[in-house]
């Protein structure tokens, strides 16, 4: 085709939105009034480093930490000085219900539930069983004989009234730890506990360090390894020797990147005037609610019920 003189000059209209002004900031916006704002121009109500908020269903997760907290403390205080079978087995099946009704878990954690801890108050049970003087239940039931060592069946009570008081306080303290994060704790101590803020902030701040650190981490191993360090020589290859060689490269280069990113960290707080003033506005905020009180009461009067029905402690 052959293009006339002064046809590249020439433009074509190109229609314009039409325009509407933006009630909060008052700019003039192109585009439909209809559109909706962009992701990025959203605000931000959570913590953009967190992780997803999780769904109503999985009540615990929206409850003050404090609550939390304050609602197991005085049954895992009580539950150290029992030694009865049937109240920590109550807690345990109390904590479990909780737990697998209000708590977004991970595959990691329900194996740990469902798995992890019938095994482990099953190996305690023996472990703690094998340490008890055989004088202390000699009138028991023998359950195992081994030459001149007897297992009786007193010794496994007893070892398992031990795994279970374990277990209990464990799944006690995991109502708050499968549903609580750092960053929540931290705010909600600052906000309702009124712990400084300088030593809140600055907890915060090397909570944040462990995933960056795990990131720096992998970035080191993946440059190592394009570039096949730690593979050739007398020590490289596979095996636990080679790992260990592999590993001690790491230390150097994680060492400066984690001085890099406290010296950025140490100069943003700076900026922000971290410090500087008695109290600071708060971004995210925790509070604590209605409900957070009556779940706090309910459990501690839950407890109360169970230890009053069960009373394990023997008076003289």
């Amino acid at each position: 085709s052959v293009t006339r003189p002064g046809a590249l000059s020439q433009k074509t209209p190109v229609p314009e939105h039409p325009t509407r002004h933006d009630g909060d900031t008052g700019f003039r916006l192109r585009g439909p009034s209809s559109a909706p704002h962009s992701p990025a121009t959203e605000p931000t109500p959570t913590d953009p480093y967190a992780a997803a908020p999780a769904s109503a269903r999985f009540w615990l997760h929206h409850l003050n930490p404090l609550a939390k907290i304050a609602a197991v403390l005085p049954a895992m205080a009580l539950l150290v000085a029992t030694r009865d079978l049937l109240t920590p087995a109550v807690f345990l099946v109390l904590s479990y219900l909780l737990v697998l009704s209000g708590a977004r878990l991970t595959r990691r954690a329900t194996a740990l539930l469902l798995l992890g801890m019938p095994i482990g108050i099953a190996v305690l049970t023996v472990g703690f069983g094998v340490w008890v003087a055989p004088s202390q239940v000699a009138g028991t039931g023998v359950v195992l004989t081994i030459g001149a060592w007897t297992l009786h069946e007193g010794a496994l009570i007893i070892g398992l009234a031990t795994a279970l008081r374990l277990g209990a306080i464990l799944a006690l303290a995991l109502i708050g730890g499968l549903t609580t994060s750092g960053p929540d704790l931290v705010r909600a101590a600052v906000q309702q506990l009124r712990v400084p803020y300088r030593i809140g902030y600055t907890a915060l701040a090397a909570y944040r360090f462990v995933p960056r650190f795990g990131y720096e981490l992998s970035v080191i191993r993946a440059a190592h390894r394009v570039r096949g360090h730690g593979w050739g020589g007398r020590f490289g290859g596979r095996g636990p020797v080679a790992r260990l060689v592999r590993g001690w490269g790491y230390v150097v280069p994680l060492l400066a990147s984690g001085i890099r990113h406290a010296e950025r960290v140490a100069l943003s707080m700076d900026a922000r005037a971290f410090g500087a003033h008695p109290t600071r506005t708060e971004r995210h905020l925790v509070p604590w609610r209605t409900r957070d009180t009556v779940f706090a009461g309910a459990v501690v009067l839950a407890s109360a019920v169970v230890f009053a029905a069960t009373f394990p402690w023997q008076l003289p």
